[in-house]
């Protein structure tokens, strides 16, 4: 039995993607200046996307079915078969837009491996994810991947219960998905901050917890394993 699983997050922990939908909605907003002007627009938007998530999930899809929802809003109805056609192609551009992978990603995640299980735990659309790890040369890496609906606290308990380390430790950009969850399910929560962040996967740190562990970047994370491993 390992001593740790670590657990790694993939979108903007491993490489780039909040980024391309806030250049998506720039354009997207761009698109339908001339119906509502650019900050009512990305409210909505938002909105949008907060209604739709229990029903299209996480993702590049669920995104573009939102922007249509709202352009159809934003127009009362009359929103052009032209812009719809547009919108479509900004989320097929997305689809296919190449991996960009974050610094020493690759070197975080090797080192990882030599010290426990490493498993990746991403949510959002399957094929999608599957995609991003196939172009990111990481895939070889990890012990197991998983591709999950949500990240809650029941999901880290099954996960890290079926991987079976003696510690557990969730690695992410994210504290709403990747750091909280994975507190109440008793593993570790590592926060490596990013620049940008969706507006719904916002919330406050936990200080204060002991389990709770914040990071500059992914070049610190073998002497934080390393160190907690000295501890337990």
């Amino acid at each position: 039995m390992p001593d740790w699983t670590i657990g790694f997050d993939a979108d903007d922990t491993l490489w780039h993607n909040e980024r391309f939908f806030r250049l998506t909605e720039d354009r997207f907003a761009e698109l339908l200046s001339s119906h509502m002007e650019g900050e009512g627009l990305r409210a909505r938007l938002l909105e949008a996307e907060r209604r739709n998530l229990g029903l299209y999930g996480f993702g590049i899809k669920g995104f573009t079915l939102s922007m249509i929802e709202t352009a159809i809003e934003a127009t009362e109805g009359r929103v052009p078969a032209t812009v719809i056609a547009e919108i479509l192609a900004m989320g097929r551009e997305m689809l296919a837009h190449p991996i960009d992978l974050l610094p020493q990603a690759r070197e975080a995640v090797e080192a990882a491996a030599q010290q426990g299980e490493v498993v990746l735990i991403t949510k959002g659309d399957l094929l999608d994810q599957e995609r991003k790890l196939a172009q990111s040369g990481l895939g070889e890496i990890f012990d197991a991947v998983e591709i999950v609906s949500d990240k809650t606290p029941a999901t880290y308990l099954r996960i890290f219960a079926r991987h079976g380390g003696r510690h557990s430790m969730m690695v992410g950009n994210s504290l709403k998905s990747d750091v909280i969850p994975a507190l109440a399910a008793g593993a570790w929560g590592v926060h490596v901050p990013h620049g940008v962040i969706w507006e719904l996967e916002r919330a406050e740190a936990p200080q204060g917890h002991p389990r709770f562990r914040e990071i500059a970047s992914l070049g610190e994370l073998p002497a934080l394993v390393a160190e907690l491993g000295r501890r337990a």
